[in-house]
């Protein structure tokens, strides 16, 4: 029988060990700028993408829903750097993460649901699965390392070790 990972909402401490929750909500980290028109939620992700000479890339991915319940294959991570995935339309998506280290399997999947609102960024080493889009297509911000040197490796898993994905209410 395959394992199940059942999604939970994505909050700043449980997300820890894996990178950075991105979202303008209470920290004290504000800065009023422009005359006052404006508040500058201030340094919430440590963007890690200078190993081996990299440069910050800033993209935009293009999402599109995956059919569920969706059978979890396979994970990558970016040694190199960090990866950040900004949402630009509002609307929840969800990460299945795995701590960094040379080994992922099933067993240590962790899986979460965005607000709409906020971002995440995978610290450097983290595995996680490909971005999982909900209902239909969105675009996101992706801060995310240039340069030479292998930046992205995957881990597929045998199907016996696959695990399931579940949904609440999607």
């Amino acid at each position: 029988m395959q394992r199940e990972i059942t999604v939970k909402p994505l909050t700043r401490q449980e997300f820890e060990p894996f990178g950075d929750v991105i979202e303008a909500d209470d920290r004290e980290e504000t800065v009023t700028i422009n005359d006052g028109f404006a508040t500058r939620y201030h340094d919430l992700a440590r963007v890690d993408v200078d190993e081996d000479g990299g440069r910050p890339l800033i993209n935009i991915f293009r999402g599109r829903p995956r059919p569920l319940p969706l059978t979890i294959h396979m994970m990558e991570r970016h040694p190199l750097a960090s990866q950040a995935f900004i949402p630009l339309h509002n609307k929840p998506f969800v990460i299945v993460v795995a701590p960094p280290g040379n080994a992922v399997g099933t067993g240590n999947l962790f899986a979460f649901i965005t607000n709409g609102s906020q971002g995440v960024n995978y610290a450097r080493g983290v595995w996680h699965f490909p971005l999982l889009v909900l209902g239909e297509e969105q675009d996101f911000l992706i801060i995310d390392r240039g340069g030479d040197g292998n930046n992205c490796e995957e881990r597929y898993f045998n199907i016996d070790e696959a695990c399931i994905l579940k949904l609440q209410d999607h």
